[in-house]
């Protein structure tokens, strides 16, 4: 029996625009049909909250400070391999429709096909805007452009939605990986006029975070909020009829393919997932970038396989982008790497009680190196357990939340007295995922904070380490030791 996987994503999409989170009135029916029928993840987190490295973290199955695209028009390091080119080297056909982002161009992409993908396939935003006449590209990329009602035929969803569904139709009979990229909801919000009318006036249902005034909260937070910030005692209400006209039209169009699904291959294992949240103004803040809140790092997480995931079902234990690779490699029993780093999943699929981490790790160094804006380079290292998360904002004070009693982070509890012995064992094993990892950005300053008393002096060597890349892979010659001019026996070792 043919092995295949489709992992369909979307743009911008946080749990509070996905119906079966239970945190929104707008309508996901397809999406919620595919949580009905499998497991959603309730603490699923992205990587970085921004298109491209969350993208390189999916797709690579490494942190962004790891395969080097840790901004957009930032590109994989050469000697990164993406899901595409593992699997297609193990005999499995691999597809991929939708926004790539990994190539150093614009937000477009080159529209050419990436290593390991199958040409014949491959379609990105810049193959579709070389479809379009001038004008209609212009038009393509207004948000007024909704109030023509421009037919569903004309976006970039429904075409790649249909170029999904004739692959699945000719290679039903076959192993195969399908990636479904979607750029909505994302803006510029293009969707049929019904859709937006559907949501004029609409607001989402209140929440704590919406008045969040950023008291006590780090600095560059109050200068991203700006004249927006909120006033101390005022209420404000989200609401974006555009951003919600655009979630529900990609919802149905995600059920045409699911529809196609069901009727060919349905005993697949499909993926469902967003690369990010958006802040739409709660906290006075608007779309994504330096912050670990879950209006932007939560997001959703759904996962449907027939006979293995048991329907209906919901895991609440910390689960990461990071771990996607490494669960399809095991899923299509293709040769496992250990330069991933992360886990597979398939035991947690199986059993949702089951969790595939105690921890998850958030990360964010700089949005973008062609803008100036989206405040600079603003580095922070995230963890969450579950319950606590602590981001450590290297040029700023840093935040600790309990998402048990404070699940909008509304109170920042960094110098509680009573969470000291939490919050240094987070940052002790934070400090140890930035020295696992090889963190480039790894200093003293993350760990000589303001609050850890107990923190060692500051030293030129750091930690005293060499932690060179693992040698074990095909693709590439082992490193030598330095010292020595041979073979390295210990990747991580006291220098000298």
């Amino acid at each position: 029996m043919p092995r295949q996987a489709i992992f369909i994503m979307t743009d911008t999409q946080g749990t509070d625009y996905v119906g079966c989170y239970g945190e929104t009135a707008i309508t996901t029916p397809n999406i919620d049909r595919l949580a009905a029928q499998g497991t959603r993840f309730d603490r699923a987190y992205t990587c970085q909250p921004v298109c491209g490295p969350a993208r390189s973290a999916l797709f690579t199955g490494t942190f962004p400070h790891s395969n080097g695209s840790w901004g957009n028009t930032m590109a994989l390091g050469d000697n990164m391999l993406t899901v595409g080119q593992r699997l297609r080297d193990a005999g499995i056909r691999c597809g991929y429709i939708g926004k790539w982002h990994l190539d150093a161009g614009d937000y477009f992409g080159k529209g050419r096909c990436a290593d390991g993908w199958d040409p014949e396939c491959w379609y990105d935003m810049r193959n579709y805007l070389d479809e379009l006449l001038p004008e209609m590209r212009k038009k393509s990329r207004q948000a007024s452009f909704i109030e023509e009602d421009p037919p569903a035929d004309i976006t970039f969803g429904h075409r790649c939605i249909d170029r999904a569904r004739r692959f699945v139709e000719q290679h039903r009979d076959e192993d195969f990986l399908l990636v479904v990229s979607l750029d909505e909801p994302h803006g510029p919000y293009i969707c049929p006029k019904h859709f937006a009318d559907q949501y004029r006036g609409y607001k989402q249902p209140q929440r704590g975070r919406y008045s969040d005034t950023l008291e006590g909260k780090p600095f560059h937070h109050q200068v991203w909020a700006g004249k927006n910030r909120v006033k101390p005692g005022e209420e404000r209400q989200v609401g974006h009829p555009y951003l919600s006209a655009c979630t529900s039209f990609i919802d149905e169009e995600i059920g045409r393919l699911i529809t196609t699904i069901d009727e060919t291959i349905p005993d697949s294992l499909v993926f469902f997932t967003s690369d990010h949240g958006d802040f739409g103004r709660s906290r006075g803040l608007s779309g994504k970038g330096p912050a670990a809140y879950d209006d932007i790092a939560r997001i959703p997480f759904i996962v449907r396989w027939p006979g293995t995931v048991p329907a209906g079902t919901v895991s609440p234990a910390p689960t990461s982008h990071i771990d996607v690779v490494p669960t399809l490699i095991d899923y299509f029993q293709a040769p496992a790497s250990p330069l991933l780093e992360g886990r597979s999943m398939l035991p947690a699929l199986a059993d949702p009680s089951t969790a595939t981490n105690q921890e998850i790790f958030i990360e964010y160094s700089r949005y973008e190196i062609d803008h100036d804006g989206f405040g600079g380079f603003q580095p922070l290292r995230a963890i969450m357990d579950g319950r606590y998360k602590l981001t450590i904002n290297l040029l700023d004070i840093d935040e600790l939340y309990d998402l048990e009693t404070d699940s909008e982070e509304l109170h920042n509890r960094i110098e509680d007295p009573e969470l000291i012995e939490i919050r240094n064992r987070l940052h002790d094993r934070l400090l140890r995922w930035m020295d696992d990892t090889r963190d480039p950005f790894r200093s003293w300053h993350w760990e000589r904070r303001p609050w850890r008393s107990d923190a060692p002096p500051a030293h030129w060597d750091n930690h005293g380490m060499t932690r060179q890349r693992v040698d074990l892979e095909k693709y590439e010659p082992g490193q030598l030791d330095y010292d020595t001019g041979l073979p390295m026996t210990d990747p991580v070792r006291r220098k000298g």
